[in-house]
């Protein structure tokens, strides 16, 4: 089963006044939307805390599963985090940035460095001459085989499951965002500082109320969820067999976000803890767009809902895709390789 959520090239357009009056007023935030999520995200967090404090004194068996609901929970925080990066949650910048600092607290994550990140990933997606900030390592098949032994073994290290969607996933949130970049201007560097005293003391906080054992047994069962569980979804969202990517000459923004991004179709419950950002080709579209209006733009012109959808079982299929093939323009897995050597074999006795 093909994996594929994009239109057709020749169906996808290029012009941006095809779309950019439909998206519009999607982009006006709103402040009662935007409150009503606040309220249930971090009001579900909090309690979960809460349940967590009471529950040391029945049973870990009651704790853990908390723990790992409330990095569900967490979530759904990024993606408030992320929309006031993109200023887009509230009308008010400085909104945005006192909400983002509160939630890039929660996620251990800086504010104005990963926002800075992040608009580079924005910028550069799908642009195969621009690979490198806010994307997983991707390899064409022609850069795979001139690589040396252990640049492919590398390789093959980094896209291991395990290691991409467990390993990866924690050591990106607690170490790697505990180092600003060394490209960054000093607001970036200083926000990373910042953040990491901030987390200091919020865990010396609860460390002293639950105790330093409990805090980090729940603390790093909920943002293994949440790291994980985010990576997948960032993943699925730019890693699929039909996805764009072209060279710098030939890119075009239109068709890297309605091509290049996947509608991701998922279960309302897992919608809902995934802030709606499973609508990633609206988004990449207009990041301007609050997650809360992302379904309601989807739905408001044929051009989007065309857009063929990845579902939860169908999403599978890209655990096994690691090299981009620019011939055949998808993503392919290393048994193509094997393949690719019987042709040469069979060519060279021809």
């Amino acid at each position: 089963m093909s994996a594929e959520p994009v239109l057709s090239p020749e169906k996808t357009p290029t012009d941006p006044k095809q779309w950019k009056e439909i998206v519009l007023k999607y982009q006006e935030p709103s402040l009662w939307r935007a409150s009503w999520q606040m309220v249930n995200t971090f009001g579900s967090y909090a309690l979960l805390w809460y349940l967590m404090y009471l529950s040391l004194g029945v049973s870990w068996w009651l704790t853990v599963p908390l723990a790992m609901l409330a990095g569900a929970i967490l979530i759904r925080v990024f993606i408030i985090f992320h929309d006031c990066g993109h200023g887009s949650y509230f009308k008010s910048r400085t909104a945005n940035d006192v909400v983002g600092f509160i939630c890039g607290l929660l996620t251990f994550t800086p504010h104005y460095h990963w926002r800075w990140e992040h608009a580079i990933h924005h910028a550069t997606a799908g642009d195969l001459d621009r690979r490198s900030v806010g994307d997983i390592w991707t390899m064409t098949v022609r850069e795979y085989l001139e690589a040396s032994r252990w640049k492919r073994f590398a390789y093959r290290l980094a896209r291991n499951p395990f290691v991409l969607f467990i390993l990866a996933p924690l050591f990106l949130f607690l170490v790697l965002q505990r180092f600003p970049s060394g490209k960054a201007n000093p607001r970036e560097r200083e926000s990373v500082h910042w953040m990491n005293l901030a987390i200091l003391l919020m865990a010396a906080g609860l460390s002293w109320l639950f105790g330093l054992t409990a805090y980090l047994v729940i603390q790093l069962t909920a943002m293994m969820v949440a790291a994980g569980a985010g990576v997948w979804m960032f993943y699925v969202q730019h890693q699929f067999e039909d996805v764009y990517w072209e060279r710098g000459e030939n890119w075009d923004f239109t068709a890297a976000a309605l091509q290049g991004s996947s509608f991701y179709k998922l279960p309302k419950a897992l919608q809902w803890f995934s802030g709606n950002i499973g609508f990633h080709h609206i988004h990449h579209l207009s990041p301007r767009i609050p997650n809360y209006n992302l379904q309601r733009c989807h739905e408001a012109d044929p051009l989007f809902q065309s857009v063929k959808p990845i579902t939860l079982t169908s999403s599978l299929k890209s655990f096994n895709l690691r090299l981009w093939d620019e011939k055949l323009k998808k993503l392919v897995g290393f048994r193509h390789l094997k393949q690719l050597r019987r042709q040469h074999k069979h060519a060279a006795k021809h």
